[in-house]
């Protein structure tokens, strides 16, 4: 049974990571690892953070064989998520290996940055496909994989996480990344869609919108110093935690959640509350009446608030 310590609360479980050959989804596969969970490593391997360049099995070959040099159980596929085919083959790798999946952290992804009027259709898709299509893929089979089993169990709940990896690009917005910041709200729409779906079962699905310093987002962070002793506010290590304790019997009762994660803090995010409403005081609004309600409530209110990096990540510039 898992969750016998807290030392190693994942005994007895099985977890998928995707994108686990670098940054954020290595730490997270080494993390899971470390609680106890026997882990599939996904990587397709290719160098460029832009989906480039020829695919590799190095990487998702090198963190599994990092968690089996200090004694866990890993092994590694290096198939391409957003391919449907492809994520059933990961699917059917994590059964073969360990009998069951019991956790799913869908991390991969890639950027191809460019203002929306600049953007081509092949930079929208292939951001969309990877980002979004490959959490639907890998989720589908999962999810599959759990009803069968609680159908199985004569209807009985069983154990199933789901952790996916949207942004604050999708929170707050990001000019140059309309497809990324798309993909990502589709991915929390997707979250708490499942969430709702697999419930019943036993399965919770949860998203995070992580900061930190990795290939993806060396552009984002470049001006951002390291501290010369101790951790960085924007290593991985700080997302880490948080996705295995997400992924442990603690979080049972966390459910279709949206959590902020860096630098040793968690925020939850509070689902969409309605500001205002105004009511036609005829049979249906016409321009002057919207106008009239409208157009005054957003002049009293402050626009054009900027997001400062700087002061919400508490860092200083180089």
């Amino acid at each position: 049974m898992p969750g016998q310590g807290q030392d190693r609360p994942l005994d007895g479980l099985s977890a998928i990571v995707t994108g686990a050959g670098r940054g954020l989804g290595r730490a997270e596969a080494l993390e899971l690892a470390r609680l106890g969970a026997a882990v599939v490593v996904n990587d397709f391997g290719q160098p460029g953070r832009d989906g480039t360049g020829a695919a590799s099995a190095a990487p998702a070959e090198q963190v599994a064989e990092e968690i089996r040099a200090a004694g866990g159980r890993a092994v590694a596929h290096t198939g391409d998520i957003a391919d449907f085919s492809q994520a059933r083959d990961l699917l059917a790798l994590a059964t073969a290996h360990y009998g069951k999946l019991d956790i799913l952290v869908n991390n991969a992804g890639i950027l191809r940055d460019r203002m929306v009027f600049s953007m081509t259709e092949d930079e929208w898709d292939s951001v969309i496909r990877v980002h979004l299509k490959g959490h639907f893929n890998t989720t589908r089979f999962a999810a599959a994989h759990w009803r069968d089993r609680s159908k199985a169990a004569g209807g009985a709940k069983v154990y199933g996480r789901i952790v996916n990896t949207s942004s604050e690009a999708f929170l707050a917005g990001s000019a140059g990344q309309p497809n990324y910041a798309a993909a990502k709200g589709g991915i929390v729409g997707l979250t708490t869609s499942t969430a709702l779906a697999l419930a019943k079962y036993g399965v919770t699905a949860n998203a995070i919108c992580p900061r930190a310093r990795t290939r993806m987002t060396e552009d984002v962070f470049a001006g951002f110093e390291q501290p010369a002793e101790g951790l960085d506010p924007l290593a991985p290590e700080h997302v880490a935690p948080l996705v295995g304790y997400l992924a442990s019997p603690a979080a049972e009762r966390i459910n279709g959640q949206l959590l902020v994660v860096h630098g040793g803090m968690v925020a939850i995010v509070e689902r969409p509350r309605v500001q205002a409403r105004f009511d036609s005081k005829q049979d249906t609004f016409d321009y002057a009446e919207l106008d009239a309600a409208l157009t005054p409530h957003y002049a009293e209110r402050e626009t054009g608030e900027t997001f400062a990096a700087a002061e919400v990540l508490g860092l200083k510039r180089g």
